[in-house]
């Protein structure tokens, strides 16, 4: 695991000084080494975390003419079987190391290399013959990628900051993100806060040549919900996660693993049985999960170690986090995964996290709609359009909100698992013109998926705004700031043949979620947890920001020249009165309005 940066100028030869301030910006990611190639038109920079071939695997890493390199971002499972393909292609290797695969393979395979890839990576080649960068990001979305591109400069790199050492990067801040930020909790679009940077999707690749950029898609989510027994299923799903944890755990140092007490770390850990795990909670009973974890722990005879995240470090650590994740991030667990990774990475260099499940295999509470809510559906729709449209003008309240979503087409509403604002609301409260529109940014993913059932609509909703943007942002950027690799063997090409032909009754029944996948993870978790419910990262901010020390900190915020420039004060500040008073549960919009303005003041301040 690694950080990567480079550009490619097309009037001025690159230089190891603006190369070198780039890639020193992000060394976090890769402390063990660093490699740099230049050329007359291209540079390419790397920052290395040893995890395979550890003494001959430093990049770049070139062919056997030297005229292609590489530098790259994670991990290709299957690099042994390609470089016995390409070996008998004739292609000479000189280090064991899975990045030199990607070298021969694009000389072999050129642009349907990604196609053969089983793992996660961002990577871009350079092909000084032709004068080409190749860029890539894996399908599943685990590593980050971005581009930029001004004054006849294109620029790369794994995190946005460090185009800010480069002297063409033009820092302007991007407002018309704003609200849809707000809805989301997260940046759902593919340019981003910083104007003019967007984000490589997952599943598409860059090809950049004569001064014009074309982006092509390898992969997409393709899902063929089919009849099948529930035993084979079981079977098929048993087998694959056994096969994935055997791939992921390929590597020349230690691997440990995230666990928290809910069914998908915990059957990771009882399939790959890793020497250490990792946990984190707190003092209130209510969301700690350490119990459960030490209990799988010990039931397995493994080490856990664990840690409790006080409310004043919680809030002392916030600032920097929002530093290292580049967008504004306001998932309350993306804070408490930079602690398990802090304790993670005092022992191993390599964790098990259990990313995926939930969208593959139909595992949030809200899926279970299409089941529950099914009676309601009957209604003739123009009669729940009216009821919706009444329940609208209405306050935010858990039968109300059911009643607004029920009578509008899942388009219109639904933009995943979990909406913080709705866009009215949103709009209310930023001052900046021109906002987009959240059912406009998830209109084309619904407009691709309108053949297949509504289930697996906010399955893909879910997978590409809320499991990529969110969770696996969270994910790649508190592991890596500490020079920590973390693997996802539920994202994984084979997994994902199973679980994209489960039939809906696999998914979700009225008992409970994900019921194919419990059941063949009940076959080896030596405890409950394959029974829980979902809780993710559990964290007491609600109580908190009830306190007087984080609502006299937030209320500074709301108070402060930042809110005043983006947002109604008048408005945001009730928000803060109404929760702290009990009048109204509204942590989470408080929250992501405060995260909102302390990531603004680690970058444009």
């Amino acid at each position: 695991m690694c950080g990567i940066a480079g550009y490619v100028s097309n009037t001025k030869k690159p230089t190891k000084k603006i190369l070198k301030a780039m890639t020193d910006r992000i060394a976090y990611r890769g402390p063990d080494a660093e490699g740099f190639y230049l050329d007359e038109m291209a540079a390419l920079g790397h920052r290395r975390l040893s995890i395979i071939d550890l003494s001959t695997g430093n990049q770049p890493i070139y062919n056997e003419t030297k005229d292609i390199a590489i530098v790259f971002n994670g991990e290709i499972y299957n690099y042994v079987e390609l470089r016995e393909e390409l070996k008998k292609l004739n292609h000479k290797f000189t280090t064991s190391s899975d990045t030199e695969v990607l070298v021969h393979g694009y000389e072999e395979w050129g642009y349907e290399l990604t196609k053969k890839l089983r793992g996660m990576f961002a990577f871009a080649i350079w092909n000084s013959k032709e004068k080409e960068l190749y860029m890539a990001r894996d399908g599943w979305g685990i590593k980050p990628l971005y581009y930029y591109e001004n004054n006849n400069t294109f620029m790369f790199a794994s995190e946005i900051k460090a185009f800010l050492d480069h002297p063409d990067f033009k820092k302007e801040f991007n407002d018309s993100i704003i609200s849809a930020y707000l809805c989301f909790n997260s940046t759902p679009t593919e340019e981003t806060f910083f104007k003019d940077v967007y984000r490589l999707e997952p599943g598409y690749q860059l090809i950049y040549k004569n001064r014009t950029k074309k982006i092509e898609r390898f992969f997409k989510l393709e899902f063929e919900e089919t009849d099948q027994n529930i035993d084979n299923i079981v079977s098929d799903i048993s087998k694959a996660m056994e096969n994935s944890v055997k791939y992921h755990e390929i590597a020349d140092v230690e691997v440990g693993s995230f666990l928290s007490s809910g069914i998908d770390s915990s059957y990771l850990v009882s399939v790959s049985k890793p020497d250490k795990t990792y946990t984190v909670g707190y003092d209130n009973p209510k969301y700690d999960e350490i119990s459960y974890a030490k209990d799988l722990a010990n039931k397995l005879g493994i080490t856990n170690k664990s840690k409790k995240i006080t409310k004043e470090e919680y809030i002392k650590a916030f600032p920097k986090i929002m530093y290292h994740m580049d967008e504004p991030l306001a998932d309350p667990s993306a804070i408490a995964l930079y602690f398990v990774a802090q304790i993670a990475s005092q022992d191993v260099k390599v964790v098990l996290s259990g990313e995926g499940a939930d969208e593959l295999f139909g595992g949030y509470n809200t899926y279970k709609e299409e089941i529950d809510q099914s009676w309601y559906m009957k209604i003739p729709y123009p009669i729940r359009r009216v009821a919706s449209s009444i329940a609208g003008l209405l306050p935010e309240v858990r039968g109300f909100n059911f009643v607004y979503r029920r009578g509008r087409k899942l388009k219109d509403y639904n933009i995943g698992l979990g909406r913080v604002f709705r866009d009215e609301e949103a709009m209310k409260i930023v001052k900046c013109p021109n906002q987009i529109h959240t059912k406009d940014i998830v209109a084309p993913f619904y407009e691709e998926y309108k053949d297949n059932s509504t289930l697996v609509q906010r399955q893909v909703i879910d997978f590409y705004f809320w499991l990529v943007k969110d969770f696996l942002h969270a994910v790649d950027r508190n592991t890596m700031m500490f020079g920590l690799e973390a693997r996802t063997p539920f994202l994984d090409k084979e997994v994902y043949e199973v679980a994209r032909k489960l039939p809906t009754s696999a998914k979700i029944n009225k008992e409970t979620t994900k019921p194919a996948l419990r059941q063949a993870a009940k076959e080896v978790i030596p405890n409950d947890s394959y029974k829980k419910k979902k809780l993710g990262f559990p964290v007491p901010l609600r109580e908190w920001i009830r306190e007087d020390d984080l609502y006299t900190e937030i209320k500074s915020k709301f108070q402060g020249p930042i809110a005043a420039k983006f947002f109604d004060t008048k408005r945001i500040l009730k928000l803060l009165e109404n929760h702290k008073t009990g009048k109204k549960d509204c942590y989470k919009k408080v929250w992501t309005i405060y995260t909102f303005i302390v990531w603004y003041e680690q970058f444009f301040v």
